[in-house]
C-alpha cells in the first residue's frame, strides 16, 4: 500500500483578507499558494498588492478573513518559533554583543551552553562572522547587522523562513553579498523559504518558483518555475535564460502597476464627481 504523500510545507486556498469591516480594503481576494517542503519561494508584485499580508498571515501575526492557510497540513492559529520571520532590520538588542545576539534564544528558554554551543559557532561560521564574535552591533555594518540576524534566526531551527524583503536596506553590493550568501546557505541547510520582494533579478536568482501577485485586491496572476542550475551564483544575472525570465516577469509586473494606477485614478475621479 502507498503510503500518503506528506503534506505541503505551507497551503493557502481561496485566501482573503479584508481590512475595516465590509466597506473597508480588500487586500486579498481568492489566493491559491503552495510551497513544498525545502523549497525556496519567492513573491513578487506591484506595491500594496499584499505580499506582506499574506506573510503574516503564515506566520500566524493576522487572520485572514475567508480561506484557510495551513502549516504541515495543520491549520495556523497563531505565531510559532517553527515559523522564523527576517525583516528589513534585524532588531538585534544593542547591548549584547554577537554571540549573545546569535544565542539569545536558546539561552532565554533554559538550555545549557554545551547544548547550543557548537551550532551557534556553525552559523557564526556559515555567516562569515567568527572573528567578529565580542563586537557590539554599533561596530557592524549594515550586512553584518543582517549576517547577524540570520545567525540567531537559524538558532531557532524553524520549519521555514518568512523573509520579508531583508535586503531592500542594503546598498546594491552588500546586497548582491547577502543573497550569495543566502544561496550558500540555503544549499548547505535546505529549509523551506517564503521571500518576499520587489527586485526581480533577486527573485529569480534565489528561488525555485517566483509566484506573481497582481494588483490589489492582490491574487496569484502567475507560478513560474525556475529552472536555473544549482548552485547559483550572480554571474548568473547575465545569461540568456536568466534575461528572458527578467523579461517575463518584468512585463507581467508592468502590466500590473498600470492597472493600480488606473484603478487608482478611477477612484479618485470619483471622488470629485469627475
Amino acid at each position: 500500500m502507498t503510503a500518503p504523500a506528506p503534506p505541503p510545507a505551507v497551503k493557502i486556498e481561496r485566501g482573503e483578507k479584508l481590512f475595516g469591516g465590509r466597506h473597508g480594503v480588500l487586500a486579498l481576494s481568492d489566493v491559491e499558494l503552495e510551497i513544498a517542503d525545502g523549497q525556496f519561494v519567492a513573491i513578487l508584485g506591484p506595491s500594496g498588492c499584499g505580499k506582506s499580508t499574506l506573510l503574516n498571515a503564515i506566520a500566524g501575526f493576522e487572520s485572514l478573513t475567508g480561506g484557510t492557510v495551513s502549516f504541515f497540513g495543520e491549520p495556523v492559529t497563531r505565531p510559532g518559533t517553527d515559523r522564523a520571520v527576517v525583516f528589513q532590520e534585524p532588531a538585534l538588542f544593542p547591548w549584547l554583543n554577537v554571540w549573545d545576539n546569535v544565542v539569545f534564544s536558546p539561552k532565554i528558554n533554559g538550555r545549557a551552553r554545551r547544548d547550543y554551543e557548537a551550532d551557534a559557532r556553525r552559523y557564526l561560521r556559515l555567516v562569515g562572522l567568527e572573528r567578529f564574535a565580542r563586537h557590539l552591533p554599533d561596530q557592524l555594518s549594515g550586512g553584518m547587522k543582517q549576517r547577524v540576524g540570520l545567525a540567531r534566526t537559524l538558532m531557532m531551527h524553524p520549519r521555514i523562513f518568512l523573509m520579508d524583503e531583508p535586503f531592500g536596506a542594503l546598498d546594491a553590493q552588500t546586497r548582491l553579498e547577502m543573497q550569495e550568501l543566502l544561496l550558500q546557505t540555503w544549499d548547505e541547510l535546505k529549509r523551506t523559504v517564503l521571500f518576499i520582494t520587489h527586485d526581480i533579478d533577486e527573485a529569480i536568482l534565489l528561488a525555485d518558483v517566483v509566484y506573481v501577485m497582481t494588483a490589489r485586491p492582490g491574487t496569484i496572476r502567475s507560478r513560474i518555475p525556475i529552472a536555473l542550475e544549482r548552485p547559483r551564483m550572480v554571474d548568473m544575472l547575465t545569461t540568456a535564460a536568466f534575461n528572458e525570465l527578467r523579461r517575463d516577469i518584468m512585463m507581467q509586473i508592468r502590466e500590473e502597476c498600470r492597472r493600480a494606477h488606473r484603478d487608482a485614478d478611477a477612484v479618485d475621479a470619483d471622488a470629485v464627481g469627475i
